[in-house]
């Protein structure tokens, strides 16, 4: 039986992705060694992480004075990377989710932190408008999309600081405006490439302006300086991003990829607004592309547990929703295709027929 992935990350990994990075794992590049075991200085590699790179300048518009590198340690590392390098004085944050607190304690560490708006009293079910944010903050931190919650803000926000955003789940779904932006980081898991990797776009000239002495590998100017080479980078993962990548660019970038990912959410959001089952737990307005959340309606919550199984049944994979939550959650990130979200659909049409 066919299987539809939609864990929240690590997650689905397109065929061409998966197809090409098993290739190499086999033969790298024809050099009669496995990706796994090539060294990250071969003239072979260094080729990999140079496109990889420019491809992601390409697709997403990065403008001059702008680096892109491959680091370690995922979003959660930048919670801290980024305040080493960027906080000064004050920075102002956005509280929508799990990882935008984490991000906000991580902070408190290098300075002052001022919250501007937050939704957890309502259970990070919308995301805040209508705040404001010093002119005088360093920067404005925000996440994107929130995983867990099902929230998304598919905009740039004009705030009169520089902007900062951990787009670790919806990176390369929507155009950017990248010139906003001081630092932008994302964790490869969810719409890139097998975990290891996570990819920052860096204003250069941000750096350099704190007065706090930075460790050479918290840096950002040691990995722009080294082009990602500064310690050995993940391989792996990074050849994988590569795949991903000019997969991508074959679809017609991320304008393409835009188009598709919201007639895929619309149609998983239509039928959750129809379904007499079940209901959708973000705010309408801030629904998510990338990570569909819903529950059971009052009446029917003792039927979680059977819809669990019964779509297990039918080939869904990783739906269960995120404990704080509860429910489901479909992640269906750039590499779902629109067949397994129809799957889906059928299979809650199907057990709402029984029920």
């Amino acid at each position: 039986m066919k299987k539809h992935n939609f864990y929240a990350g690590p997650s689905i990994l397109s065929e061409y992705t998966i197809k090409n990075t098993a290739a190499a794992v086999e033969n790298f590049a024809g050099t009669g060694l496995s990706i796994l075991e090539v060294s990250h200085r071969s003239k072979e590699f260094v080729a990999v992480s140079d496109e990889a790179r420019a491809l992601i300048k390409e697709l997403l518009d990065v403008p001059a004075g702008y680096e892109v590198v491959f680091l370690g340690g995922g979003a959660s590392l930048q919670f801290c990377m980024v305040p080493f390098n960027l906080l000064n004085k004050k920075a102002s944050y956005l509280d929508t989710g799990t990882w935008a607190s984490n991000a906000i304690k991580e902070a408190k560490f290098f300075g002052n932190v001022e919250v501007v708006a937050s939704s957890k009293d309502s259970n990070y079910s919308f995301i805040p408008k209508n705040f404001t944010v010093s002119p005088d903050s360093d920067y404005f931190h925000f996440t994107t999309n929130n995983t867990i919650f099902g929230t998304e803000m598919r905009y740039d926000p004009e705030v009169g600081c520089p902007l900062v955003a951990d787009m670790s789940s919806d990176i390369f779904s929507r155009p950017i405006d990248v010139s906003k932006y001081d630092v932008i980081y994302a964790g490869a898991q969810k719409n890139l490439a097998p975990a290891g990797v996570t990819l920052a776009i860096v204003r250069e000239g941000a750096l350099g302006n704190v007065e706090r002495p930075i460790p050479t590998m918290l840096d950002y100017r040691t990995h722009i300086k080294k082009e990602s080479m500064f310690n050995t980078p993940p391989v792996l993962p990074i050849f994988a991003a590569l795949q991903t990548l000019r997969w991508y660019k074959e679809l017609g970038g991320v304008a393409a990829l835009e188009k598709i990912n919201l007639e895929k959410a619309a149609i998983l959001y239509d039928e959750i607004d129809r379904n007499k089952l079940f209901k959708g737990t973000a705010a309408v307005e801030d629904r998510s592309i990338m990570n569909v959340c819903f529950v059971m309606n009052e009446e029917y919550q003792e039927l979680e547990a059977e819809f669990n199984s019964f779509a297990s049944a039918a080939g869904m994979v990783g739906i269960k929703g995120h404990r704080s939550v509860g429910g489901f959650r479909a992640s269906i990130y750039n590499a779902m295709p629109k067949s397994s979200v129809e799957a889906l659909v059928a299979t809650m049409k199907e057990f709402e027929k029984l029920h």
